[in-house]
């Protein structure tokens, strides 16, 4: 049986730190990568004055990992989330680098694209909460949001600290709630509007791809902005990926521009792994009353039409918004809404899609 992510993190949370808490627990655990019988990994400690401490730390954690099966070496190294020396010099949002067609993300199984036609329909909830999910039943997920100017990961993922990097090259992604993520959002001002032209967009998801150490992933989920602009044509141009999945509301509206995503993904040779229906019915808390306020069944009813399959319908749910806000998926939880998402991750495993 190979080693995977959860027994090296399992491993880590047996070593107790002075101040109270585990590595795992105290979030200092950063890009496990396995390599064959290698391992390595990231302490990240909060500031400086806490990194000085972490040696003999660091020394009983690779000593713990090395004894797993399986493990011949280890190598950990420590960081500090803040500096007192300049920062590195870590720019994003510069022009692309060239590259011949498309690559891989070393350590990635698959890479699914999550989009929609229009903007409003949850696209970023249902990514968020299906990486959450997929996690959940096993799955080693990371959570990329490519959404430049409208990036809401970190807060419905309950992330607000800017990523390491080392050399001012590679970054060290976070984690939360067993996801592995980055967004645009952990590197600019919250408060600012990206002003960026194409070609920094362009530079700014190459970087995200290809300089963030992602770590040993089955999945990572990249939840796209809505419309079909610079950020998907240089996803599906650029990236191998496994392929898209478009998420609608069943209202006529939204379908129009479900449509013109499809059609996009048909022109740049990209395969629609399916749809997904959001807010397709809300159930009344008191009554029990079950309504269809944007309509039902017509994302279903689209996809049986175009022969795409139809992963499954998701409801309109007071606390899809009330998690969302508060930075702990619905997915977490108990209840219909969980187990919605449940069902669908279940799906796309079972599918070989996740």
């Amino acid at each position: 049986m190979s080693l995977d992510r959860s027994e090296v993190l399992a491993t880590l949370a047996q070593l107790k730190l002075p101040d109270g808490g585990d590595l795992v627990s105290n979030d200092f655990v950063r890009a496990v990568t396995i390599d064959g019988s290698s391992v390595r990994f990231v302490i990240e400690a909060p500031n400086p004055d806490i990194a000085q401490k972490l040696s003999a730390i660091r020394q009983a954690a690779e000593e713990m990992v090395l004894k797993l099966d399986g493990v011949d070496s280890v190598t950990a190294v420590i960081t500090a989330h803040e500096n007192k020396a300049p920062p590195p010099n870590l720019k994003i949002g510069g022009h692309p680098k060239p590259q011949d067609g498309p690559t891989a993300v070393p350590g990635v199984d698959r890479i699914l694209a999550i989009a929609s036609g229009k903007g409003g329909v949850g696209k970023s909830t249902v990514s968020s909460n299906l990486a959450v999910a997929l996690a959940k039943q096993g799955r080693r997920v990371g959570l990329l949001d490519a959404d430049i100017y409208g990036p809401s990961q970190p807060r419905m993922m309950g992330v607000n600290k800017r990523p390491a990097s080392p050399d001012g090259k590679i970054i060290i992604p976070l984690n939360a709630h067993g996801v592995t993520m980055m967004s645009i959002g952990l590197m600019v001002d919250p408060d600012k509007a990206v002003v960026w032209r194409g070609p920094m967009l362009m530079g700014a998801l190459q970087q995200m791809l290809n300089q963030v150490q992602w770590g040993e992933l089955d999945v990572l989920i990249v939840d796209l902005p809505p419309g079909t602009g610079d950020v998907q044509l240089t996803l599906c141009q650029k990236t191998e990926l496994t392929g898209a999945i478009v998420v609608s509301t069943p209202q006529d509206v939204a379908l129009i521009d479900a449509r013109k995503a499809l059609d996009m993904f048909a022109t740049l040779h990209t395969p629609v792994l399916g749809m997904i229906e959001n807010m397709s019915q809300y159930t009344c808390p008191k009554c029990g009353h079950e309504a269809h306020i944007f309509g039902h069944g017509g994302v279903e009813a689209e996809a049986r039409k175009l022969g795409i399959p139809f992963l499954g319908a998701l409801p309109l749910d007071l606390s899809v918004r009330i998690a969302g806000d508060s930075g702990t998926p619905a997915a977490l939880s108990d209840g219909a809404v969980a187990q919605a998402y449940s069902d669908l991750a279940g799906g796309l495993i079972a599918s070989n899609i996740a």
